[in-house]
């Protein structure tokens, strides 16, 4: 037997089904509830009040003055008609300000949300804007905090598809306080070009394009750049661009979309480099880390009247805080470590690593060269290498040929991977078997047996690819891999030189580390390379040819190559013996602090008087052919 619904029940589904009717149905009940409380309390009021006059008209109109003093309808007193007037006009005139109230009340109300909602606009001056949402962000704004940190006021504008306060709450949970610049958050999509202009991207600094982490990434990064290109041609203004694409074959594409002002990067190709130079030479990474962030010295440009005339090597030996690398010249191409005996014109500039623009000076200091430590280098010979090469993604075409560029004839690559495509493999060896060995064995490299059937003493070098999945899940198992290999080397005995490549920096302090393992961060690499460029546009043809083929690129070579080993010298000395080299040196690297964060041993643009010792396993940082 179905039980009957009780009458508090019944009583509530009638009360929410009259609710249910909308507004009039809101007023009657609070008139009603008004008039139930107010007028039975009105008549006691009267009734209780000794000075009221006895009459039974009198004390009606003693509650109707309660009433409607209540509900702030006047009160009049008088004739029927003119009671009833009085009445409309007071509840017209209650109307009409309630109804104002109301709206006032109501756009309050939206205004503060769109401000929740980040729709407003931002009307900054010289500021830098962020297109898109990504682990980019961080890292990004991070340095451009560094950077601005000379500065009296800067902004960055972010504009995503993502809540305002979501975004927020991410940053100041991942970026540490700044006083300095101010970090401004907007909903909106990135590829509308009217959701675009609420960042005012017309009056910034620059404009950068962040990177999606999705396989549509690219595709959106070509529409966001063709919004920009748009919102540039109705507002008759220019802005510089920087994006970078995951995929080299769709860098055309967006350099197209986005015009003349857009500098845009393959990230594939510029991690395949660093990958490949890194496993060649230990600690590259580090360099390059150190090169690209505003917290130590970076590349400037600038003109230096008291040089012209005189020679590149002269230059080299000009400056006591500061590294030549190079001159710009004045149609804006880049001679990277030009011949020695070049001259430096009135309208060239030179190319210095240096903590700051304003550093960037010539010393009066009157250096002594230590001729007799200076050594004469030893023929370099190509030597057959051994290279290991666990796991496969889309980059791993790219690496194997440029490991090939750089390989002795008949050295050897071997490749244990899972999942890789078929015609790829297939097309790499056959490119490489005229210089390089390339063998294909299919493995689960997280598989212990599989690692432990591999003689990895036999390597000279061993370099673990992520797969191309989900951030974290790459990582994690680029981990896996790492502990195993860490194992294995205990085992062995001995360390053979690890390059892991990991995306999220965060998961760097959880790998196994030792003194010969590197780790190629790809987003912040990336990331840090887009912020130098966002904020000195020419640096770009620098970097050009830094990651370029050909040319003058950066090199880590043995210390016994250039001085004595264990004699105190200062640096003016290693630069004199990197000059009668073809070479500019920039730096050193000391092997007993290779381990240790966060310069892992690099040290960059040092002060050339300072005295130093160089020791068996200590490095030169160079710029030269090779």
């Amino acid at each position: 037997m179905v039980r009957k619904p009780s009458v508090k029940l019944r009583f509530r589904y009638w009360f929410d089904k009259t609710m249910a009717r909308g507004t009039p149905a809101l007023i009657g009940w609070l008139l009603a509830m008004c008039l139930v409380i107010v007028v039975p309390a009105s008549v006691l009021l009267v009734w209780s009040d000794v000075d009221t006059p006895t009459t039974l008209e009198n004390q009606l109109i003693e509650i109707w003055k309660n009433i409607s003093g209540t509900f702030n309808l006047g009160g009049a007193v008088g004739s029927p008609v003119f009671v009833l007037m009085s009445l409309l006009l007071a509840l017209v005139g209650l109307f009409f300000a309630s109804t104002l109230v109301g709206l006032i009340t109501s756009g309050v109300r939206n205004k503060i949300m769109d401000l929740r909602r980040g729709r407003s606009m931002v009307l900054e001056q010289g500021h830098t804007v962020l297109l898109g949402w990504s682990d980019q962000v961080v890292p990004i704004i991070s340095e451009l905090s560094e950077a601005n940190a000379n500065q009296r006021q800067a902004a960055v504008a972010i504009l995503a598809e993502k809540d305002k306060t979501e975004m927020e709450d991410e940053i100041h949970a991942r970026v540490p306080a700044t006083d300095v610049t101010q970090v401004i958050c907007r909903t909106g999509s990135p590829a509308e070009p009217t959701d675009i202009g609420r960042v005012s991207p017309h009056t910034a600094r620059s404009v950068i394009v962040l990177t999606p982490g999705n396989d549509d990434g690219d595709n959106q990064i070509v529409k966001v750049l063709l919004a920009l290109a748009k919102s540039s041609r109705r507002e008759r203004q220019s802005c510089h661009m920087v994006a970078v694409v995951q995929n080299g074959k769709k860098v055309e594409a967006a350099r197209l979309a986005g015009g003349s002002q857009a500098y845009v990067l393959s990230a594939d190709d510029i991690t395949a480099r660093l990958i490949v130079q890194t496993s060649r030479q230990s600690g590259f990474s580090a360099v390059f880390a150190e090169l690209l962030s505003f917290a130590g010295d970076e590349f400037y440009m600038t003109g230096e009247p008291k040089l012209v005339g005189k020679t590149f090597g002269d230059a080299l030996l000009a400056y006591d805080t500061s590294s030549v690398v190079g001159v710009q010249h004045a149609d804006g191409m880049i001679a990277l470590n030009p011949p020695s005996e070049t001259r430096i014109r009135d309208d060239d500039q030179i190319i210095a690593i240096s903590q700051d623009d304003d550093t960037v000076i010539v010393s009066d200091f009157p250096y002594v060269i230590d001729i007799e430590a200076i050594v004469t280098p030893r023929p370099h010979e190509d030597e057959r290498e051994r290279t290991l090469l666990l796991g496969w993604n889309r980059r791993a075409p790219v690496i194997i040929r440029q490991l090939g560029q750089y390989a002795a004839r008949n050295s050897a690559l071997d490749v244990i991977a899972s999942g890789a495509d078929a015609q790829s493999v297939d097309e790499v060896i056959d490119a490489q078997m005229n210089r390089l060995n390339v063998s294909f064995q299919e493995g689960d490299i997280t598989d212990p047996g599989v690692l432990r059937g591999l003689n990895i003493g036999s390597y000279d070098r061993i370099v673990v690819l992520g797969d191309d999945i989900e951030t974290q899940e790459a990582d994690s198992r680029t981990l896996l891999v790492l502990l195993f290999l860490r194992n294995l080397e205990h085992a062995l005995g001995r360390r053979v030189p690890v390059v892991a490549e990991l995306r999220d920096d965060r998961n760097r302090a959880l790998a196994p580390l030792s003194e010969d393992a590197d780790f190629i961060v790809i987003s912040k690499l990336i990331s840090l390379l887009m912020t130098q460029i966002s904020e000195n546009r020419h640096l770009s043809g620098l970097f050009d040819e830094l990651f370029s083929a050909r040319g003058s690129e950066i090199y880590i070579k043995p210390a016994d190559g250039y001085v004595v080993l264990d004699r105190e010298i200062d640096f003016y000395t290693v630069v004199e013996s990197a000059r009668r080299q073809g070479q500019a040196a920039i730096g050193y690297r000391r092997q007993e602090e290779s381990s240790l964060p966060p310069s892992y041993g690099i040290h960059l643009n040092p002060d050339k008087k300072q005295r130093l010792s160089l020791t068996a396993g200590d490095a030169v940082i160079v710029v030269a052919q090779e």
